[in-house]
């Protein structure tokens, strides 16, 4: 059944139409501020909830659902791997997971793949082995990792650590030592760093950052700067490390994000985008560098072979439906609309900046707006968008969306408007 068809069937509220918000946090931990609505169903870019009611998905699980919802692709494979063997231990060899580490290798930079469950594993595989490098290869005592001011790398205690936001690290001090923040797109303040922590008892052993801060803005890195990394990191062994958790996978319009930039890392992560909605996280490096031994990491559910051969099945896709030319012609005809759209609102926005179907429009700081209002407002005209810090509305389409789709959330981004700064 193709995604048409899914789309064109009528939708009909389920039993979930007893939903409850109150019985919901009853029972369910308060991590998140959510938007009042309950998702039941979804076909291609569109989702319906509880009560039946129809929205445009520009937001995909959080630039996750690389094919959208119910790809004909997916479900196939999901049928034909839950039938077939869904999780064995890594104690074993797992044919799907090596499928998987080949088609990334073949596709990448990489020469060999860690898998685990999410883009926080990923990193913290990425952390411990750069510290691992420091210590052995290096011969650094006490080794920092740098990372940029408003960088996205996780919630666990050594990746909110790493994430340059101090609102994501409040309260759960002591945090994880070892890490030390400089400004994004600042080179200077890079060679500063390093050459400040070189002459004490710390050395740079790392450095993490996002091709494209996502959390942090929706920010690409700019070309000379991450170039001018690469040279550092040449020259001092320091190994550099990419966070292509929400850029990477087809979203950016190319593969990997480090593409867009002229260099390439020696250590990157994957996740969102890599299962298409399933979860898994993977963490590669160059060869030099692949120095973990049995025992040293692991994952149970890492690299099982559900998530393996899902995942496989979207990276086939991207190739055959030849989604990442679909992502750049899109890509430029939605920022295309949406300056449009900034130029008629010239006291609210004041940028609209992305690479392929990740993109930003950001309000200004003097005005009265923020990005929740707009998204509350985009979500009421049956368009979901999400927030990218309090001031960039962020749009992250399942990168099969159409023209018809791209100009349905124009038409309704500007309705919201209107509303919001009447």
């Amino acid at each position: 059944m193709s995604i048409q068809s899914l789309v064109e069937q009528p939708i009909h509220p389920s039993n979930m139409n007893a939903f409850s918000a109150d019985s919901f946090n009853q029972v369910v931990m308060s991590t998140y501020g959510r938007f009042p609505i309950a998702l039941e169903q979804g076909a291609g870019c569109r989702v319906w909830d509880t009560q039946g009611r129809e929205y445009l998905d520009f937001v995909a699980g959080i630039a996750t659902c690389t094919l959208g919802h119910a790809h004909p692709v997916m479900v196939e494979a999901v049928t034909r791997q839950i039938q077939k063997l869904h999780h064995v231990s890594n104690l074993y060899y797992i044919p799907e997971q090596g499928e998987l580490a080949k088609w990334i290798v073949d596709h990448s930079c990489a020469d060999r793949v860690f898998f685990c469950n999410s883009g926080a594993e990923a990193n913290e595989a990425a952390i411990k082995l750069a510290r691992k490098y420091a210590h052995t290869v290096l011969e650094i005592a006490h080794p920092i990792i740098l990372t940029a001011h408003a960088s996205f790398h996780g919630r666990t205690l050594a990746t909110v650590t790493a994430t340059g936001q101090p609102k994501y690290q409040k309260n759960f001090d002591p945090l994880v030592p070892g890490f030390h923040y400089v400004k994004y797109n600042d080179i200077k303040e890079v060679e500063a760093a390093v050459t400040e922590l070189d002459e004490g008892n710390y050395r740079v052993g790392a450095i993490l950052i996002e091709p494209l801060q996502g959390e942090g803005g929706v920010r690409p890195g700019d070309k000379k700067y991450f170039q001018r990394l690469r040279e550092i990191c040449d020259e001092t062994g320091i190994l550099l490390i990419f966070d292509e958790v929400q850029v990477g996978m087809g979203r950016s319009g190319k593969l990997w994000g480090y593409e867009h930039l002229g260099v390439e890392p020696d250590i990157f992560t994957s996740a969102k985008g890599l299962g298409g909605g399933i979860p898994i996280g993977a963490m590669m490096s160059k060869k030099f560098c692949d120095i973990f031994e049995p025992g040293e990491h692991a994952s149970t559910f890492g690299g099982n072979p559900f998530a393996c051969g899902v995942a496989l099945s979207v990276c086939q896709a991207l190739e055959k439906e030849n989604i990442l030319e679909n992502v750049q012609e899109q890509g430029a005809h939605l920022r295309e609309g949406l300056k449009m759209i900034a130029r008629k609102y010239p006291h609210h926005i004041s940028e609209v900046r992305g690479w392929g179907l990740i993109n930003g429009m950001e309000i200004k700081e003097d005005s009265s707006l923020t990005a929740a209002d707009v998204v509350k407002a985009a979500m009421d005209e049956g368009l979901l968008l999400v927030p990218a810090g309090p001031k960039v509305v962020r749009f992250v389409p399942p990168l099969i969306v159409t023209d018809t789709d791209i100009n349905q959330a124009l038409h309704t981004v500007e309705k919201a408007l209107a509303k919001v700064t009447a």
